[in-house]
C-alpha cells in the first residue's frame, strides 16, 4: 500500500506540492487528473527520486517504509517504477544489454538469483510478444529512433520484466495513436494484480477508457481537491477544470 502524507515540496523557491494526501491500496488503480501546473508530474518525480526538488514536509510510505529516505536505486529495488511521459533515448546502449542489467541489478538488490541468459531471453521474448514489440526493436540502441508509441511499449516491457509493486504512469497516453494506446493499455492491464498498485497520471479521460481506474482524484494547487470513482473522469471530460482553476486563484 502507498500512503502519501502531507507532502510539501518546492523547486527554486516555488511551492509545487502543498500538503498532498493520497492512499492507494494494493491492487488498486488510482488516476490523477488536473490542469497543467497542478503538480501531477512533480509528484511522480518526487516518488521516484528525481533530484532538484526540496521536500519540506511529509512522507511517502510503501508498505510502511518512507521511500523519501531511500536512494533512487533503492526505491526501484523496493518496487517503485516510473514510466516517463517522454522516455529518454540512450545512444550506444543496446536495449537488451540495458534490460538485462536493470533486471539483474534489482534481483541482486533483493538477494534473488540472477537470471541466466537463456532465462532472460525467454522472459523478454514472452513479454515482447504480448506487447507486439518486433525483434528488430530489441536489437537497437535504447529508444533511439523509436516512435512515441514504440518508446511507451518499451517502458511497459521494462515494467513487465521488473514486476514492481507500485507503478507510476506519467501521461503514458501522450503522443500515442489509437492503436499504440490500445497495445500499451493491454500491457498495463495484463500486469494488474492483487499485490501491485498503479498511479495513472493523465489530462484526458480517453486513457481511462482503456485502463479503467478504481478511483479518480482531481489535483489542483499542489493537493488533492476531490476524489471519486471512474464517473468523475467522465465529469471532468465534460466540464473541464474551470472550477478547480477558480479554486486555485481564490
Amino acid at each position: 500500500m502507498i500512503e502519501i502524507k502531507n507532502l510539501v515540496a518546492e523547486i527554486e523557491g516555488k511551492r509545487i506540492l502543498d500538503g498532498l494526501n493520497l492512499t492507494i491500496h494494493d491492487g488498486e488503480v488510482a488516476a490523477i487528473m488536473g490542469p497543467n501546473g497542478s503538480g501531477k508530474s512533480t509528484l511522480s518525480y518526487i516518488i521516484a527520486g528525481k533530484e532538484d526538488y526540496e521536500i519540506l514536509d511529509g512522507e511517502v510510505l510503501l508498505d510502511g517504509e518512507n521511500v523519501l529516505e531511500m536512494e533512487p536505486s533503492e526505491r526501484a529495488a523496493a518496487g517503485v517504477f516510473l514510466a516517463f511521459q517522454y522516455p529518454l533515448e540512450i545512444p550506444g546502449v543496446a536495449t537488451m544489454t540495458f534490460l538485462k542489467a536493470a533486471l539483474n541489478a534489482q534481483r541482486r538488490a533483493r538477494e534473488e538469483t540472477e537470471l541466466t541468459t537463456p532465462e532472460f531471453m525467454k522472459a523478454v521474448q514472452d513479454a515482447a510478444g504480448k506487447l507486439e514489440i518486433p525483434r528488430d526493436m530489441l536489437k537497437r540502441a535504447l529508444n533511439v529512433g523509436f516512435s512515441g508509441g514504440e518508446k511507451k511499449r518499451m517502458e511497459i516491457l521494462q515494467m513487465a520484466l521488473l514486476e514492481p509493486r507500485f507503478c507510476i504512469l506519467d501521461e503514458t497516453d501522450s503522443g500515442l495513436d489509437i492503436d499504440a494506446l490500445r497495445v500499451v493499455s493491454e500491457g498495463v492491464n495484463a500486469l494488474r494484480a492483487p499485490n501491485r498498485s498503479f498511479l495513472v497520471i493523465t489530462h484526458y479521460q480517453r486513457l481511462l477508457q482503456y485502463i479503467v481506474p478504481d478511483t479518480v482524484h482531481v489535483m489542483a494547487n499542489g493537493k488533492i481537491m476531490r476524489s471519486g470513482g471512474k464517473e468523475l473522469a467522465e465529469e471532468l471530460e465534460a466540464n473541464g477544470y474551470a472550477d478547480y482553476k477558480a479554486q486555485e486563484a481564490a
